[in-house]
């Protein structure tokens, strides 16, 4: 599909020259067939393109003048994968006035005008029978992520204040390298020309970012990517802990759907976790919704919280009575017998 997409284009822009095209020319041009370039015709009509066909000698294809043309050539699928991405942008919240929800919202609403005439009945079926839940997540504007995207996309250092996790505000000097989204929050990763060292910064606790015009030579990234530096920093204090469950990797995916966590199929019921936490209470309320056999790989700290807690269990409801008294029993038999 990847190819016919990349053809489809490559004949659009040609014919966009506005110039008459022989079907050998453009054969020629693109490296196919006679055959299938009648086929990629066919699918621009399709699209809403107007395709104009003069048959027999001096025959040629061309864009008819003065027509409007849809701006976007998206196949079927496309169009739904389209309309979902929006969606579930929508739906992360609140929705606020200027906020990137508010904006997908709108862009919702609107999209299947531009779409070709065969697709817009799919894309308002797709807008009439879908809902999706609100996600609350801290709040961030389309202007904000679009002023960052252009800084990083011309290396141009921004400057912005800063409100940390303890609420303390400073004016940060930045050279911008990527934008990240983590787990329903949007960062930045950047070099930190005060600190002379890379930062991670969330875009919702951002103000008043502005391009200085100043542009600045790239450096290598700290790590493979900017979601690896971001993620090793989210870690960075907390418990590595490796969890071999007796579960299909679906099911211990669902369950840990919010969370950062490597997920790895070691067969068709058995799947290995790796994840970094700072509470082991979390980790043992998600297990048991498996509902599932699983084995911890862990430190001495979290292990021994994890048979304290055990051990809490089978008092609460009485099995370490019932099981002492049982072995109990068994040795009296035993020895009476001999």
């Amino acid at each position: 599909m990847a190819d016919v997409t990349e053809r489809m284009l490559a004949l659009l822009s040609t014919l966009q020259t506005g110039r008459p095209f022989s079907g050998a020319e453009l054969a020629r041009r693109l490296d196919v067939s006679p055959r299938t370039l009648r086929r990629d015709v066919d699918r621009l009509r399709g699209y809403g393109y107007p395709v104009e066909t003069r048959p027999g000698p001096g025959g040629h294809y061309r864009l008819a003048a003065g027509r409007t043309m849809p701006p976007l050539v998206l196949d079927d699928d496309e169009v739904v994968a389209a309309l979902l991405a929006l969606a579930s942008l929508a739906a992360v919240g609140p929705a606020t006035e200027g906020g990137i929800d508010d904006a997908a919202t709108r862009a919702y609403g609107k999209v299947d005008q531009f779409l070709p005439a065969r697709l817009r009945p799919r894309a308002a079926s797709i807008r009439a029978g879908l809902e999706t839940s609100p996600q609350h997540a801290p709040h961030v504007t389309a202007e904000l992520l679009g002023t960052v995207a252009e800084a990083i996309a011309h290396r141009e250092i921004l400057t912005f204040a800063y409100t940390d996790a303890r609420g303390r505000c400073t004016d940060r000097r930045v050279e911008p390298y990527r934008q990240v989204h983590h787990l329903l929050r949007w960062y930045l990763l950047g070099w930190d020309v005060e600190r002379a060292d890379w930062r991670v910064f969330r875009l919702d606790r951002l103000t008043g970012p502005l391009r200085t015009g100043e542009h600045f030579a790239p450096r290598p990234l700290p790590a493979e990517s900017a979601t690896e530096y971001l993620r090793q920093g989210l870690g960075r204090g907390r418990e590595r802990v490796e969890i071999l469950v007796e579960a299909p990797a679906a099911d211990v995916t669902d369950a840990l759907r919010f969370q950062d966590a490597e997920i790895h199929a070691t067969g068709a019921d058995r799947t290995r976790v790796t994840l970094s936490l700072d509470s082991w209470q979390w980790l043992l309320l998600h297990l048991a919704f498996l509902d599932a056999d699983f084995h911890i790989a862990a430190g001495p700290r979290f292990e021994q919280a994890c048979h304290t807690f055990a051990g809490r269990l089978l008092r609460a409801t009485g099995a370490c009575g019932s099981a002492s008294a049982a072995g109990r029993g068994t040795g009296e038999e035993s020895t009476g017998q001999g």
